[in-house]
């Protein structure tokens, strides 16, 4: 008998086959759940993958704080433990209590913040929220606190899905540029002022910040070279101190003009939670690249294998990109160019160290505070303008010039009358200039030039030079 003659048994056969398949892909099935991870149920400890893997992070988080040797003595700093790997493993377990304040050191605290007035949103971004406040003493300070809407903390709540957990996660990288204010201490860096955690009025951690201005570089390029000049020494001040700093050689992870701000003319790094202290691991010279968008480079894997520099190279060409490109060379003075253009190309190529390239910063601003760049002008070109000391211009017609201290009109900062009166013989439309006792921070006088005037005033601080006319009625 043939199966195909008999249907019966045909339809028998395939039934056994069906059965003998149902229990093979049954037994195959709850093989793989006897074997695989808990997946989304708890495990036999009692934590489920994701809070496991949030418990990881808060020990990763902290371990990069132990890096920064977080515990100081009294003498030495404000924090105490503030939390420990230990207090990790009581947070999932849920024994951590969040009133484990960081104990401040410094003068502002909780209770200076409790007659806190805020007055002006400075900005926001993906961990962090800065507002300028007003303290009783009439004080302004930026108070930076974690951003509980922004992009971190959504991204945290959406993993984890644990409200107090997400808090101690975002909260490190505000703890951690604490720390780093606290030891990294430069007049390029924005000064810690104070500290508090859990104040009743601002919540949380909150930075008490110098408060300065962002950092604007539309309206730095069109301010007078001398002030570039001033922005671009001040970052490599600040980028050799970061290489010889206390923590070791400090990369500055994001840099980019809005981790900067100005105080009072000064240019001070107030973004530190992305910086590193660790330069990278190498076994040859190609694990030690930089990578940039229209350069590479590659340096040399040291004999402890690691990438010694790179750190150092990273901050200095960040630096040449963001900030000499456009800051050092334009309307630089004619006879300081040749030095100009030594530091961009160095710089650009990194052939120099930051510490020869501060040495020729340091160079050129000696020559221009000296005058040495201007030691050939003629001392007989002052001799075109009479001088009336004492007398001060009112009623000035003005001309504008760029780059300019004085937008509406034309004032520039000199070295002597003498480097006044060549500017002003440069300029067709200039009849006089004055000098008077201000001056820039390099000790150099402000010089006003002016078309015309409608008469003189006494002013023991000031001096006039007027050019000379000719018989003829022209202007020398």
């Amino acid at each position: 008998m043939t199966f195909s003659r008999n249907p019966f048994c045909a339809f028998l056969l395939l039934a056994l086959l069906f059965l003998s398949l149902t229990v093979i892909l049954k037994k195959w099935h709850f093989g793989l759940q006897e074997n695989k991870p808990f997946g989304d149920a708890a495990r036999p400890d009692g934590l489920t993958p994701a809070r496991d893997r949030l418990l990881q992070q808060l020990t990763e988080r902290q371990q990069e704080l132990e890096l920064l040797d977080i515990t100081f003595d009294d003498k030495q700093g404000f924090m105490d433990q503030s939390f420990s790997t230990n207090d990790s493993a009581d947070y999932i377990n849920g024994k951590l209590s969040l009133d484990n304040p960081l104990t401040a050191k410094t003068d502002i605290g909780c209770e200076e913040l409790s007659g806190i007035k805020a007055v002006e949103f400075l900005g926001s971004g993906y961990t962090k929220t800065v507002l300028k406040a007003a303290l009783p003493q009439g004080l302004f300070v930026a108070l930076k606190s974690v951003n509980h809407q922004g992009t971190d903390m959504r991204l945290c709540m959406e993993d984890f899905q644990d409200s107090q957990g997400c808090n101690e996660l975002v909260s490190f990288k505000l703890r951690k540029e604490i720390v780093l204010l606290q030891r990294l201490q430069h007049p390029n860096i924005v000064e810690l002022k104070g500290q508090c955690q859990d104040s009743a009025l601002v919540g949380g951690i909150t930075a008490v910040l110098e408060q300065g201005m962002p950092l604007q570089m539309i309206q730095l390029l069109q301010s007078p070279w001398e002030e570039r000049f001033r922005v671009c020494l001040g970052l490599v001040r600040l980028l050799q101190y970061l290489s010889h700093s206390p923590l070791g050689s400090v990369a500055l992870l994001d840099f980019q003009p809005r981790q900067f701000v100005m105080v009072s003319g000064e240019l001070k790094l107030t973004d530190l939670d992305d910086a590193s202290i660790q330069e990278p691991a190498c076994q040859e010279d190609s694990d030690c690249l930089l990578q940039f968008p229209l350069r590479n480079f590659t340096l040399q894997c040291s004999p402890s294998r690691t990438c010694e520099g790179l750190n150092e190279m990273k901050n200095l060409y960040n630096a040449y990109r963001y900030f000499f490109t456009y800051l050092l060379p334009h309307q630089a003075p004619p006879l300081l160019k040749p030095l100009i253009h030594q530091i961009m190309n160095s710089t650009g190529d990194l052939k120099q160290s930051i510490n020869e390239t501060l040495v020729a910063f340091e160079e050129v601003l000696h020559m221009y505070k000296s005058g040495l760049h201007l030691e050939n002008l003629p001392p007989s070109i002052t001799r075109d303008y009479a001088v009336l000391k004492g007398m001060r211009s009112v009623a000035n017609m003005e001309y504008r010039c760029w780059p300019s201290y004085n937008h509406q009109g034309c004032v520039l900062s000199v070295h002597t009358a003498r480097e006044a009166a060549l500017i002003c013989s440069s300029h067709p439309q200039c009849t006089s200039f004055s000098l008077s006792s201000e001056k820039t921070w390099t000790g150099r006088l402000l010089a006003s030039f002016r078309s015309g005037f409608s008469h003189l005033v006494p002013d023991v601080n000031s001096a006039v030079y007027m050019r000379r006319v000719k018989a003829s009625g022209a202007v020398l």
